[in-house]
């Protein structure tokens, strides 16, 4: 059986991504590249996050912690 996510944890995962790529622009990073270059994230890796793909815990802590955010913080606005 495959592992498929439901419609709506796949409309989360893009709130989620968009959030963190406004983060990202907010920050002065026009391309996700550069940022993720610049804290040493795999390009490949933090393009699937801003696209919204499943992505581990520990990535999103990893992304938080770069923007000065907790978790709590990072979901107060996000249903």
């Amino acid at each position: 059986m495959k592992n498929e996510t439901s419609p709506e944890i796949e409309k989360r995962l893009v709130k989620i991504a968009e959030k963190i790529k406004r983060l990202r622009v907010e920050k002065g990073y026009t391309s996700y590249e550069q940022f993720a270059w610049e804290h040493n994230i795999n390009r490949v890796q933090y393009w699937r996050i801003e696209k919204g793909a499943n992505i581990t815990l520990t990535s999103l802590i990893k992304v938080l912690e770069i923007h000065g955010l907790t978790l709590k913080e990072f979901f107060s606005d996000l249903e």
